[in-house]
């Protein structure tokens, strides 16, 4: 009798399983409204990349401290600036902050997670204590630290947080790694002759994956925030209009005029961005937790 290969089975079974989560998720209203608020902010930010939009945000348009009105929706800056096209400014850098640093965080997670969690002992060891090591400074001071030593920028802003954000991706995927190396699929691909790097690449880190989605989405969260205290600060973002420089001028507008349109639409649009992706990581962790 020819002997059939379990593994693809044993991944197959998996996929009722994302199947059920992909319908639970879009049967979610609350969680649709999300990713809608979510897909536009994209669709401004990607405008703003490519100067489709917002392309005159160092430009005076009118007078300075003009309040919201038909003519100037969000009102004018100390310069008479638009708020609105800064506003649609910083949402590109936003994004570009997120997704860069995410893009960073997560694969140095993954890998030292695969590592630790698979290999245990000596490796598992050193890891558990380099993660520990950098999860004992405060986050915002590393942060704030590496960014001084990189230098002003978004290029320095997204570096900094990006490799200071993956302890918690690490973690996460320590953990489940060491619960699914005792499967049976991976016991099975053992047997029937597969290397090591074949089983982490191709049997358990797609069975991983469903976390690394939730803790990306909060980790893009975090960039956000923290790309905004930095450039609050001064050493974050400079020359262009960030949603922390323009709180960061706001401050005395609204101190000194009463100006306070710039402030709340700066932040305004950050608490429904990030408010956007907190709603819809909760219901991502929902629709992909096994348990339910």
């Amino acid at each position: 009798m020819q002997a059939t290969n379990p593994i693809p089975a044993a991944l197959a079974v998996d996929r009722p399983m994302r199947s059920r989560a992909l319908r639970k998720l879009l049967r979610d209203k609350l969680a649709f409204a999300a990713l809608a608020v979510i897909v536009i902010y994209a669709i401004v930010g990607l405008l703003a990349l490519f100067h489709l939009a917002a392309t005159h945000y160092q430009d005076s348009v009118g007078p300075a401290y003009t309040a919201p009105g038909a003519k100037y929706l969000l009102g004018t800056d100390v310069l008479g600036r638009s708020v609105l096209e800064r506003v649609v400014h910083g949402t590109r850098i936003a994004l570009v902050v997120g997704f860069v640093s995410t893009g960073i965080a997560i694969p140095i997670g993954i890998l030292f997670g695969l590592l630790a969690g698979f290999f245990r002992k000596r490796v598992d060891d050193f890891i558990v204590w380099f993660y520990t090591t950098v999860d004992s400074i405060p986050y915002i001071l590393l942060v704030l630290a590496l960014a001084l030593i990189l230098g002003k920028g978004l290029v320095s802003v997204c570096i900094a947080i990006g490799i200071t954000s993956w302890v918690g991706a690490c973690r996460v995927v320590r953990g489940e790694v060491i619960k699914q190396k005792e499967l049976d699929y991976v016991q099975a691909a053992r047997a029937m002759g597969a290397g090591n790097a074949r089983i982490l690449i191709l049997h358990i880190l797609p069975n991983v994956m469903h976390l690394v989605l939730i803790q990306a989405s909060l980790i893009f969260v975090e960039a956000v925030k923290s790309e905004v205290i930095l450039s609050y600060l001064g050493v974050g973002v400079q020359g262009e209009p960030s949603w922390g420089v323009m709180i960061d001028d706001a401050r005395i507008e609204l101190i000194g005029r009463g100006a306070w349109w710039q402030f709340a639409s700066a932040t305004g649009a950050m608490f429904l961005l990030l408010l956007a992706f907190n709603v819809f990581n909760d219901a991502l962790r929902d629709a992909l937790d096994p348990k339910s």
